[in-house]
């Protein structure tokens, strides 16, 4: 049996853009692009997972609204079960703790970006949903 990791995802949007960050240099998979989230503690719901994440990593407060999709991949170093929500910022300024940078990019400006593998589904029904070629 494969061991498999859950990880969230959040989809922010905001006037037309989404939200995204860069992983830091040093980290396993560097440089590339994701959307914001992290692993599932014990005892922790998906939803309870966001948030806890974007007020750790980003020092805001989000609402996590209806469930977007799921990806699972397998990497090298495990596999995870990739699971998104879109979410709603509702308090706090962005200041990035665990990436290198991080961005708000329209939907058709998705495709510039170099996103880790788990996250491509997430990119591509984002633009086939906001109607990008």
């Amino acid at each position: 049996m494969i061991d498999m990791r859950t990880v969230t995802a959040a989809i922010l949007i905001r006037e037309d853009k989404v939200f995204i960050g860069q992983r830091k240099a040093g980290k396993r998979l560097e440089y590339l692009w994701e959307f914001p989230g992290g692993k599932l503690e014990n005892g922790e719901t998906q939803r309870e997972c966001i948030v806890r994440e974007m007020r750790e990593e980003f020092g805001v407060e989000v609402t996590v609204q209806e469930f977007f999709g799921e990806s699972i991949y397998h990497y090298i170093h495990g596999s995870i079960r990739l699971v998104a929500y879109l979410v709603d910022w509702i308090d706090g300024e962005m200041s990035p703790v665990d990436h290198q940078d991080c961005r708000w990019v329209s939907f058709d400006d998705l495709k510039s970006y170099e996103f880790v593998p788990a996250d491509v589904p997430f990119v591509q029904k984002l633009m086939r949903d906001h109607h990008v070629d």
